[in-house]
């Protein structure tokens, strides 16, 4: 049997990111061997999703997953997140020299996944996108059946209302989303993190905390570990 071919998972601690490692995991061809997660150093939290460093380091132990972070500052530009990028990839490179691909959880936004390969264009690394253009209300019903356990994290106001901030990603959430919006969330309308499911060894055990609202269009619900 060949050996499969080791890769790293750009990581969010969301649904889609989990989809991509289960579905990579139970491929014969490709092995997840480490995680990289954008971290804004000041909050100490997950980049954009808000969920707590310390949930985080939990689920990638509960991967058995080495964690990379992309250390980010509150605000950075673009030109900052880049290089932030670059150098976590060097800290790959450091660790895991066999690793030539970066998987990502992307679905279908053509210039998500061009900005991504551009990045990745000058350095030894490629994109691997193993879930792109599946369908959506698929991959959520997938999600759901599988036993998967997520909580909303993050939503955007101007797309889904403030109250699905805290909710279970769940069938009756599915029914109650508008017809609007995405059910994997791909259009950015909410942020979800995952705290049980097939591809952890245990639950990751948290509280929905303080109901948080941000630049006048994002709300969050800060989980708490148990």
């Amino acid at each position: 049997m060949n050996a499969r071919e080791p890769v790293a998972l750009s990581w969010s601690g969301g649904k889609d990111s989990s989809l991509t490692l289960q579905h990579l995991r139970a491929s014969n061809v490709h092995e997840v061997v480490a995680l990289l997660t954008s971290v804004t150093r000041e909050y100490d939290r997950v980049s954009i999703h808000g969920v707590r460093r310390t949930l985080l380091e939990a689920q990638a132990a509960a991967l058995g997953l080495p964690l990379i972070e992309v250390w980010l500052e509150p605000k950075s530009s673009d030109a900052a997140y880049q290089q932030a990028f670059l150098d976590a990839l060097q800290v790959l490179a450091e660790r895991h020299p066999a690793v030539r691909r970066i998987a990502f959880g992307d679905l279908y936004l053509r210039d998500v996944r061009d900005y991504r390969d551009r990045l990745l264009a000058d350095t030894p690394y490629r994109g691997l996108y193993p879930l792109w253009e599946r369908p959506t209300r698929a991959l959520a019903d997938t999600f759901v059946a599988d036993g998967f356990e997520a909580t909303l994290v993050c939503v955007d106001e101007t797309q889904i209302e403030a109250r699905f901030a805290g909710r279970r990603f769940d069938r009756t959430l599915l029914a109650d989303l508008p017809v609007t919006a995405d059910p994997c969330g791909e259009n950015g309308e909410f942020h979800t993190f995952v705290h049980g499911g097939p591809i952890f060894s245990r639950p990751i055990a948290v509280a929905a905390g303080e109901i948080v609202r941000r630049e006048d269009r994002f709300t969050y619900c800060d989980l708490l570990p148990v």
